[in-house]
Parts: structure tokens; sequence; C-alpha cells
């Protein structure tokens, strides 16, 4: 096992109450959603019951981190009715004072015919994010690429006074990738045969990426504590950070233990990165990129 990366068997809450105040730079994962899976442990908490257990969690998650908290999160549809848990919880955790960031968008496309008999697929899901105000470390465009469009004329907005802002607006070299984050999912798209053969729940190596090179420094602590399979593992030891978490099941924290054993790490992996004419990978949808989808 690497010596930058520890992962051990323990339930979430235990786990991050024995870390301390401040000691993680990006805390990222993805928990059961609600009932839908029991992995084997007889997990069944759903609606109310499932957002004050996330609740619980997330007043600790933002506690450990001086970054960024993201959690990949969504509810399930029964009887033509949305359960809606990930609104609620969001909802939970703005009235009891955490700083929520806008939510950023999971998107891959559902399974073809879903959706029920009167209503469409699912093809996104939530990725809530919190942080103790403004970031104390952010390279937001790490992940980005040239601008698709160029500017199409001077910006004439109406501002709040009533005038006209009418200053000439300059493209950036490089833009920020947007928080619609597009992936491909499902077989040979998750970055590890592990992933799949591991875990029955996986989300891709390309969703972890951006917040990764964009939300820890170089050499910083990425957490997470629902290991799974470690896709968040190997991508924070591919670009040169450290890894802690923890999985409920001691199979999951062997299978990130084996996966973390081949990562091979970028050639250029934080402040030592060259300036990009070209991303860093590929994520949002442009010209040069239709071969996501």
């Amino acid at each position: 096992m690497p010596s930058d990366m520890e992962v051990v068997q323990s339930d979430a809450l235990s786990w991050l109450k024995s870390q301390p105040d401040d000691s993680i730079d990006l805390l990222m994962g993805s928990p059961p959603y609600e009932d839908r899976r029991t992995y084997g442990l007889e997990l069944s908490r759903k609606g109310e019951e499932w957002v004050s257990w996330m609740f619980e969690l997330w007043l600790e998650m933002d506690r450990v981190c001086k970054g960024l908290v993201v959690q990949v999160v969504e509810g399930f549809t029964k009887g033509f009715r949305y359960s809606s848990t990930p609104m609620l919880l969001h909802a939970d955790l703005i009235r009891a004072g955490v700083s929520m960031r806008k939510p950023a968008v999971f998107f891959r496309y559902g399974v073809p015919g879903s959706g029920g008999t009167d209503f469409w697929r699912n093809d996104w899901e939530y990725c809530l994010c919190s942080s103790k105000g403004k970031l104390p470390w952010s390279d937001n465009t790490a992940s980005g690429e040239a601008p698709v469009y160029g500017p199409g004329g001077n910006i004439s907005n109406r501002m709040q006074d009533g005038s006209r802002y009418d200053k000439a607006y300059k493209a950036p070299e490089v833009a920020n990738p947007g928080n619609v984050l597009r992936c491909k999912v499902g077989g040979g798209h998750m970055g590890s045969k592990l992933a799949t053969d591991k875990n029955e729940a996986p989300y891709p190596e390309r969703l972890v990426e951006p917040f990764v090179v964009s939300f820890c420094p170089p050499g910083g602590i990425v957490a997470d504590v629902f290991s799974g399979s470690g896709t968040t593992a190997v991508v924070a030891l591919r670009y040169g950070r450290k890894f802690r978490g923890c999985d409920l099941r001691q199979s999951q924290v062997e299978a990130t233990k084996l996966r973390c054993q081949s990562v091979q790490k970028e050639l250029f992996t934080g402040e030592d990165r060259p300036k990009r004419t070209e991303p860093l990978f590929s994520i949002n949808r442009s010209k040069s990129q239709q071969e996501l989808f």
C-alpha cells in the first residue's frame, strides 16, 4: 500500500469523530442512496431517517475539512413520487448554518427506457458541496479549457441601479469548467475494472478528477468515508495528493488497497504544471470532446 494513503475499516461517523478539526483539504464521497442497496449489511435508511443520518455526518465532515466537502447523493422515485432527500438534506444544512455552495451536477446518461411509464429517465445526480466560506486553496481552472465560443460583443446588461454595464469583455485563455460534470459510466468507463468488480455502485474517476485538482493543494489530503473500491483514493494519489479514509466493509478496504498499488502519478501534479493550452483532461461537452458522447 502506498505510504501516502491510509484506509481502515470503520463506520463513517466514528472515523470522522477521530479526526482533528480542519485536518483535511477535500472530503469527497458518495453515501448509500437511501435504502437502494443494503450492501449485505441490512442498511435501510430512507426518507427523513436518511436525511438525519447524513445531517449528523455532514456536521462532522464540515468540522474536519478546512476546504470543500462534496458528496454525490440521490433520492429515488416510487409510486410516481420523488423522495427529494438531497434537497431536504441541503435545506436542513442551510438552516443549521452550514455554508453550502451551489451544487454541482453529475451528468451521465441514465438507463435507456427507465423513468417509469409517464416521465423521463434520470440523467443527473446532485454533488452537494459546502465550505467554511472562501476556500483556503483553489485552482478553479485546473480542469478547464479555452472558451468554446468567443465573445459576441461588449456586455451591456443592466445593473441593479438601472445603468448599463458596457465595459469590454476579454475572454480568459483558460476558463473554469463549470458545475455540470459530464461523464460516461458503466463497464469500461469507470477508470478501472476493479471499480465494478469490487463494488456495487462506483462512480467514475472522471467525476473525481476536477474536484481533486481544483480544490486540494498539491501534497494535501483528500478523504472519503465511503471508500468503496477506492475511486477517490486512486485519483488523489495519481495527482500527487495524500488519501485518508474508511469503509464499513473490510472487503472494500482491501479493494481500495489493491487498486492503489498500481497508481501511476501524473507527470505534472500541481505547482509544477506548465501553462496549458489544452485541457488537463476532458470533462465538458465541447467541440474537442464529442467523443465522450
